[in-house]
């Protein structure tokens, strides 16, 4: 083979050499084309972290890529048998950690949500109340001059309630109160007090001690209860409460009246249009022992017997003749 020749076969020869390494370069370009990379950040136990570039998906996999081995206390958060992505990051973390997930929602899922919320969310109402309220009146006591041993309460005025009405703005959310505020306080009905008086009498046992059996001469005995001898008394103060005698004079007249018919002075002071209990009802403040002590005495005195004269009717001084005791006229 001449020079020439050789020269020729050399230059194939490194033609060929060049074309086969161009093709194996070429190959080597495809493959790393097709092979996709994706960047993982891994977080180590202690705080350290690390940007990789892999083609793998598998978390073990990349582990062990990058020679990562666990130890016994730790653990990998996705797991090993898990798949990451681009822009993922693998944890590696204390057994004892507890790792809170958030899932993925997909808007799907929040838009449902939403919904689900507006469907569920109650308005607020108001509405204007108007409430009528009472009003609670109040005890006054007054003091009432007067000599005893023992208290008497009279109610001289009773009490009313009042009214006023109260205009409230409320808000209820799912006919619930929950905000309730007043708007203005109106009194319809100014409250009434009760007024009692306080007076220091002469007690009923006092009064019982100085009445006796009532005798009347020739018609038997008259016997009253406490109550009827209270009812007498106050009839008596009625008529006349001047003194002693004025309030003897009356109920002798009753007595008079009893012995002539057989009946009993309180009887005579019932009937009808004689003495204030059937014309009046003002004898009825006197009850309870609301008369002076000498009224009492006069009347014990008049059921035993006593009299001051011996008429059967009265009336008051100036209206007729007759003999004045006490304001009265007797005739």
């Amino acid at each position: 083979m001449n020079k020439k020749q050789e020269t020729a076969s050399l230059s194939i020869m490194k033609i060929i050499c060049i074309s086969i390494i161009l093709i194996l370069i070429s190959g080597i370009g495809v493959l790393a084309v097709n092979q996709k990379l994706s960047s993982v950040k891994i977080t180590l136990h202690n705080g350290y972290e690390m940007t990789v570039l892999t083609a793998k998906t598998k978390v073990a996999d990349i582990l062990e890529e990058n020679n990562i081995l666990l130890e016994e206390n730790e653990k990998v958060v996705p797991g090993l048998e898990e798949e990451v992505f681009d822009g993922q990051t693998i944890k590696i973390k204390d057994k004892s950690e507890r790792e809170i997930q958030i899932s993925k929602v997909s808007e799907e899922t929040i838009e449902t949500s939403l919904d689900d919320l507006l469907a569920t969310y109650a308005p607020i109402t108001e509405k204007i109340v108007v409430e009528q309220v009472t009003i609670p009146f109040e005890t006054i006591t007054k003091e009432a001059t007067g000599t005893g041993d023992e208290t008497r309460n009279r109610v001289i005025q009773q009490g009313e309630d009042g009214l006023k009405e109260i205009t409230y703005k409320i808000k209820y959310q799912n006919d619930i109160e929950i905000e309730k505020t007043v708007l203005s306080e109106v009194v319809v009905k100014e409250p009434v007090n009760k007024i009692i008086q306080v007076q220091k009498v002469t007690s009923r046992a006092a009064v019982e001690t100085t009445r006796t059996t009532a005798i009347s001469t020739g018609n038997g005995t008259w016997s009253y209860s406490a109550s009827d001898f209270d009812l007498l008394c106050a009839i008596t103060a009625q008529e006349s409460s001047s003194g002693y005698n004025g309030a003897l004079a009356v109920i002798t007249t009753a007595c008079n009246r009893a012995q002539a018919r057989g009946t009993d002075p309180l009887t005579e002071y019932k009937r009808p249009g004689q003495f204030c209990y059937t014309i009046d009802g003002y004898w009825r403040r006197r009850l309870n022992g609301n008369y002076a002590s000498f009224v009492s005495q006069a009347v014990s005195d008049a059921l035993n017997g006593t009299r001051n004269h011996g008429y059967y009717s009265f009336r008051a001084a100036g209206t007729h003749s007759g003999t004045l005791i006490g304001g009265n006229v007797y005739f």
